[in-house]
């Protein structure tokens, strides 16, 4: 087992990978009745297909062997190891399609998008989270504390540009948004994630449950909040079909 990829299944486990799910939940708020269908693609080690799998019928596709071979199992739900191709099997058929922090790292976004517009429903939605550009020059600046990447970000945003899963190219929400319309998506939500937490770097008071619920409440609060959500970490935009 490769150790970056090791060390990103121990991260999603400590209390700022939990962090990032339990805003994301909150934000799409899925009853737990009646039973839905839903897809996750690009599931990594299969968090949020576990998560939901306690209510719903969950298919999961995720092409990295190594990260589904340490997936979260706690909850059943069905695990393709594939990429687009999997994806284009599936035509009208969920009520909600999941895409969290996927889009960054293929070269073919606008194909993708049009294949997840495509096998949700009609009246369906659709759960795309992404890296947001100014979000991510803040966090270098503050929570990396080198402005000098930082002033190299707002230059060139994938200056910064490799990652555990290869080269990283960002795309602002105006693409995604043009993306969509070619689709007929709507924007129904559209959240900031991560605006506060991430820029303590106190890391011993994360691990505190009454900090990290008031913390929590927080990020949920300000999520629609324009001026936080411009420079949160992370976009987090709900599109109907």
């Amino acid at each position: 087992m490769p150790k970056d990829i090791q060390a990103y299944h121990e991260l999603v486990q400590m209390p700022w990978g939990k962090m990032f799910y339990d805003i994301v939940y909150l934000q799409l708020d899925l009853p737990t009745t009646p039973k839905l269908r839903v897809l996750d693609f690009g599931s990594g080690f299969g968090v949020c297909a576990s998560h939901y799998a306690q209510w719903h019928d969950i298919t999961a596709i995720e092409p990295n062997t190594d990260m589904t071979a340490l997936r979260f199992t706690a909850n059943q739900y069905k695990q393709i190891n594939g990429d687009i191709t999997a994806l284009r099997h599936y035509k009208n058929e969920f009520d909600l399609v999941i895409c969290h922090n996927v889009l960054e790292y293929a070269q073919n976004k606008e194909e993708i998008l049009a294949a997840l517009a495509s096998a949700a429903k009609p009246g369906g939605n659709i759960s795309i989270v992404k890296h947001n550009i100014p979000g991510r020059i803040m966090a270098a600046a503050v929570f990396d504390e080198d402005p000098q990447k930082a002033s190299k970000l707002y230059d060139d945003t994938n200056a910064d540009s490799s990652s555990t899963f290869g080269d990283r190219s960002l795309y602002s929400n105006n693409d995604l948004l043009a993306w969509a319309s070619k689709n007929n998506l709507t924007t129904k939500a559209h959240y900031g994630v991560r605006a506060f937490y991430a820029l303590t770097q106190n890391n011993s008071i994360k691990f505190d449950t009454s900090w990290y619920e008031k913390m929590l409440a927080l990020e949920h609060k300000m999520a629609n909040v324009d001026e936080f959500r411009k420079i949160a970490f992370l976009n987090h935009f709900v599109l109907k079909k």
